[in-house]
């Protein structure tokens, strides 16, 4: 067996280049409280809620309209709302959220009913 120092020497710089990559580090503490901005495309058009969280509360406006609702954390990554006062049934129900990933001054969720299967997912951006 013949040993090649070329062939070694490749080997570690790619061994060094992809470990020296850095993970995706997902800090969900930092998105505990707060200003934010979440985005989405509804029929077409882009809408825009805008809400502040703190440990036990979350206050939206979307549309104009301002609503509260109490937040109960699970974990790091996952918490409940449940609208104040709701106005209807369907406002009745608690929503479950969990944090999947975060980048920068954003994350990644995916939320739902709670107690159904079916799964949303978008990004929200704090922005204080």
């Amino acid at each position: 067996m013949k040993f090649n120092i070329q062939y070694t020497i490749y080997n570690i710089l790619i061994l060094a280049l992809l470990t020296s990559c850095q993970q995706q580090v997902c800090n969900p503490k930092e998105f505990k409280t707060g200003t934010f901005r979440f985005e989405q495309v509804v029929n077409g058009k882009k809408e825009i809620t805008l809400f502040t969280r703190t440990e036990n509360l979350q206050i939206e406006t979307y549309h104009e309209r301002t609503d509260t609702a109490s937040v109960r954390w699970v974990n790091d990554y996952e918490f409940i709302l449940q609208k104040l006062k709701p106005r209807n049934r369907a406002e009745k129900k608690a929503i479950s959220m969990r944090i999947l990933s975060t980048k920068g001054k954003s994350y990644t969720f995916e939320y739902s009913f709670v107690g159904e299967s079916k799964k949303q997912m978008g990004t929200v951006t704090k922005t204080n």
